[in-house]
């Protein structure tokens, strides 16, 4: 059968491709029978039609790994089984669900486009890729996802994988992060669809992304187009593919006060248009260097959060949560108080045991753990 596979690559690759339909063909048969005898991901969103369940899977899959998405797909499932189910939760309980997958605006879109599906489109999700591409938090991406995935349309999905896939085996060192490339790309990825079975196809080369091709240590050696694959064949693996912009970094730091009164604790629901919206802290005071704990305890008194004589009872280590474009650093200042803060009237004041119902961010949420203040 391999020879078969091999005879087939070298009439592909042996010229430039074209837009000769046969040529693309042969491509995509290629690549679907190296995938009818792979062992691919099983996964349990693999084959599903259902539009709602692979949007739900699309969304908690952007920008997180495989295993742990799979987790919060079926505690979504299982709390959500429908759309409507998801569109009249409370929505605290959503963020609490979503907790630790970082992305919240993901969250925020999800919820609406639920509702929207719901209120407007009596529970119904569009069936063309335009109609999808409308919905909040759904890019081309996705809508091509569940445009092939649930009604067999012919639109080639490009994510991470797929990118990586066809800049290694064509060797194509056009930016990804570019407009030039990610059209360059989408329009190669579209010719070689197969247009009668683009589910298939998507899933192929998707699957040969995560499996086979992948980031850091590709299996080379099992991977269908090994012989005929430019980047294999020029050595320039780790080179592909190419991004142009790099990330910059802004560092924060972060100091948090704990502040206890008859067994209850200080919190805020962040609402700014900033990161952790609509995810719960506890006061919170921003430095611009790190090492402030004094000047902000100092000012935390003149904010009149804390009375005097001051009782501190502990002041954490650092904690790290990296971001997109940002790393937070947090210091957690813990301090009993009694009687009333007049400056934190706008905070609620919950028991330790109340904690496990609300959502915070993922650097709060490893502090909270690492010093029991509640079961994680």
């Amino acid at each position: 059968m391999f020879k078969i596979y091999h005879q087939l690559a070298k009439f592909i690759f042996s010229t430039k491709l074209t837009h000769n339909p046969l040529k693309y063909n042969l491509f995509s048969k290629y690549l679907q029978k190296w995938h009818q005898t792979a062992e691919s991901r099983r996964m349990p969103w693999v084959g599903e039609k259902d539009p709602y369940k692979i949007w739900l899977s699309e969304v908690i899959l952007q920008q997180t790994r495989v295993a742990q998405g799979l987790i919060y797909y079926e505690k979504f499932l299982t709390a959500f089984p429908t759309v409507f189910d998801l569109a009249r939760a409370p929505e605290k309980k959503v963020f609490k669900l979503w907790e630790g997958l970082g992305y919240y605006s993901r969250c925020r879109n999800l919820i609406a486009t639920a509702k929207h599906i719901v209120q407007d489109r009596n529970g119904c999700f569009p069936n063309t890729f335009s109609g999808l591409l409308q919905l909040k938090g759904i890019g081309s991406y996705t809508a091509a996802a569940m445009a092939s995935f649930a009604y067999n349309q012919p639109f080639a999905v490009v994510d991470g994988n797929v990118f990586r896939v066809l800049s290694r085996v064509f060797g194509i060192e056009t930016p990804i992060d570019t407009a030039e490339g990610k059209k360059q790309f989408f329009q190669l990825a579209q010719a070689l669809l197969d247009k009668k079975n683009p589910a298939t196809f998507n899933q192929a080369i998707m699957d040969l992304g995560a499996t086979i091709c992948k980031p850091l240590a590709p299996i080379c050696n099992q991977c269908p187009f090994k012989m005929h694959c430019k980047a294999y064949t020029d050595r320039s693996i780790t080179a592909l593919p190419v991004k142009q912009k790099k990330i910059k970094l802004v560092h924060r730091y972060f100091y948090f006060f704990v502040i206890e009164k008859r067994k209850k604790i200080a919190v805020r629901e962040r609402t700014e248009n900033d990161i952790w919206k609509n995810l719960f802290e506890f006061p919170c005071l921003e430095a611009l260097t790190p090492d402030a704990e004094k000047s902000m305890i100092e000012l935390a008194l003149q904010k009149g959060w804390l009375p005097q004589p001051l009782r501190i009872h502990t002041v954490s280590k650092p904690f790290a949560q990296k971001l997109s474009h940002q790393v937070v650093q947090g210091v957690f200042i813990k301090c009993k108080v009694s009687g009333r803060v007049a400056s934190l009237k706008n905070y609620d004041w919950l028991a330790k045991e109340s904690f496990s119902e609300i959502s915070f961010p993922k650097l709060i949420h490893q502090y909270l753990k690492e010093n029991d203040i509640f079961s994680a």
